[in-house]
């Protein structure tokens, strides 16, 4: 549960309550990595019905999984092939190619940058980046979740007033436990 107070939303929580939830995230995360059968951690949370939320009161959910989902089992594939075959990280060009372009850049700040993905699967879709190669989410450090927490809230505030507060899902893609993604993959956050 993210906030007592029941209609809260992240869009409109303080800046430094959104980090506050980065920092639980981060602590039941580091929490669970000490289970050895854990193999992944997924992070996401469903903001409204058509979402999939099952209740009213904001709040995300942690499952930690003894196998590492297709999907990010794909999307770290896809990663070290791109590392492989340019010997580089692709995230880190899509980093660079974005901010070179200017067009879809959402936020951005010391930290992080917040991007229209150039091939959106849905409307509105949203990636928030780390600007600094990392391939783990629960190693930040404060400063960066207090400029996490001030991206997501711009992004999370530009959609509420856009599109008069829409129902989102919001997943953080992490590396799994105990695989070397470090060169080649790069923990982010997606909205869609």
């Amino acid at each position: 549960v993210e906030s007592p107070d029941h209609d809260m939303t992240l869009s409109k929580m303080a800046e430094k309550d959104i980090e506050n939830v980065f920092w639980a995230f981060r602590d039941r995360v580091l929490d669970l990595k000490k289970d050895k059968r854990f193999k992944y951690i997924m992070i996401f949370k469903n903001e409204g019905e058509p979402a999939g939320a099952s209740l009213e009161h904001t709040h995300s959910q942690l499952i930690a999984l003894p196998v590492v989902p297709k999907r990010t089992s794909e999307m770290i594939a896809g990663a070290k092939a791109y590392f492989n075959y340019k010997e580089r990280c692709v995230y880190c060009d899509i980093i660079q190619q974005e901010k070179d372009e200017g067009s879809r850049i959402i936020e951005e700040n010391n930290h992080f940058i917040a991007l229209a993905p150039f091939a959106s699967r849905f409307p509105f879709e949203s990636i928030i980046l780390p600007k600094q190669h990392s391939a783990v989410f629960e190693e930040g450090q404060k400063q960066q979740y207090e400029q996490l927490a001030r991206v997501l809230k711009s992004v999370l505030t530009k959609m509420d007033r856009a599109l008069e507060v829409p129902p989102y899902n919001m997943m953080i893609h992490t590396s799994p436990f105990n695989e070397n993604t470090g060169e080649h993959f790069h923990w982010h956050i997606e909205i869609i």
